[in-house]
């Protein structure tokens, strides 16, 4: 991966966590830390992407897999938003 991939990844992982916060209340826990959250699981996502045998030309080199590093990066932001959203949730009602 070169730094215009991992750029866009990054950037459209916070789009996908802050848009799954805003989306998704319940699963929200602020809008930067959704956003913070949804960056880390933009670049995960796309690493996990790929591992995969058969995905890996999606987001391998530059030119058209920025797109793939672009769906995945998003994706990968908002299922990790909504996890650490869960988590929190489940945490706050053990309190309770």
């Amino acid at each position: 991966m070169d730094w215009v991939g991992i750029i866009i990844q990054l950037i459209l992982g916070a789009v996908g966590g802050y848009g799954t916060g805003r989306v998704a209340k319940q699963v929200s826990i602020n809008p930067t830390v959704d956003a913070i959250v949804g960056l880390i699981g933009g670049y995960v996502g796309t690493w996990i992407v790929g591992m995969i045998p058969g995905l890996t030309g999606l987001v391998a080199g530059g030119g058209t897999a920025y797109v793939g590093q672009g769906v995945t990066g998003l994706i990968g932001g908002a299922i990790l938003t909504a996890i650490v959203g869960a988590i929190k949730n489940m945490a706050m009602k053990q309190q309770a």
